[in-house]
């Protein structure tokens, strides 16, 4: 497995716990700083960024998600999927760091080990018509500008 692919699949279990309520984004930074994926360096450093970014950018990304999957409800959508998708979103939308059919081929991936038989092929629709969409092919923010964030503050790194 490559070391983004741990810092993604660490990702959606954050999402994962923040999205249940069962951790805060908070307590979810404390335990895996407190594991030895913390000590990965970078690739803990990518999995800080796709979660808070993610985590901070809901509305935003969700509002995105929506716009490709008008007959799926977000609050409706299996939690694990929903997640799936945020993370796929924040980094075709916001990050950005890797090609499209990179972040795809990752999503459905995820989807194909966490999910139902059928998810793959769900959250492969619907990236990529986002992959297509003018939130993803506009040009990204000027470096330094602020992404806008949802309503939550977003949660401080220890």
């Amino acid at each position: 497995m490559s070391k983004r692919r741990l810092a993604r699949e660490n990702c959606l279990q954050s999402l994962y716990l923040t999205d249940s309520g069962v951790m805060t984004p908070e307590e979810v930074l404390a335990v895996f700083q407190k594991g030895d994926f913390a000590r990965e360096g970078k690739v803990f450093e990518f999995y800080k960024d796709i979660f808070l970014t993610t985590f901070s950018s809901t509305t935003r990304i969700d509002s995105i998600i929506r716009s490709t999957s008008r007959n799926w409800e977000i609050d409706r959508m299996a939690v694990i999927d929903r997640c799936i998708l945020r993370l796929a979103v924040c980094e075709l939308a916001i990050l950005r760091d890797a090609p499209p059919p990179v972040i795809i081929d990752e999503a459905i991936e995820l989807a194909k080990k966490y999910s139902t038989e059928k998810s793959g092929k769900f959250v492969n629709g619907v990236l990529d018509s986002i992959a297509r969409s003018p939130a993803v092919k506009s040009p990204p923010p000027p470096e330094g500008s602020q992404v806008p964030a949802n309503d939550q503050p977003p949660p401080a790194a220890a």
